[in-house]
């Protein structure tokens, strides 16, 4: 008996958890939209790029060296935006996969 723990209950009335339960919802899809938001700013490495955009190394190369899209080069890594691949999979009818 010594581990057991007590539970405590709190009686609401149902108007007010009704409430709460609503503004909970609200909070939530608040919170799932600004993350969103904010995965389109991401840099996203060669790898994630290509799987994205489902092209192959060769293919994302040619991108590159087409300039479809600005990317940042730090030593011999490659970087990209999200958002930047995401405008070009739009202009160019690409599934996001």
């Amino acid at each position: 008996l010594k581990n057991m723990e007590t539970k405590t209950y709190i009686l609401v009335p149902r108007e007010e958890w009704e409430t709460i339960k609503m503004r909970t919802e609200e909070t939530n899809q608040m919170i799932r939209l600004l993350v969103e938001g904010q995965q389109s700013n991401y840099w996203l490495t060669s790898e994630e790029a290509r799987k994205l955009l489902g092209v192959s190394n060769k293919t994302w190369q040619e991108y590159r060296n087409r300039r479809y899209f600005p990317f940042a080069q730090i030593g011999r890594k490659i970087y990209v935006k999200r958002s930047d691949l995401e405008i070009f999979m739009e202009n160019h009818s690409i599934k996001k996969h």
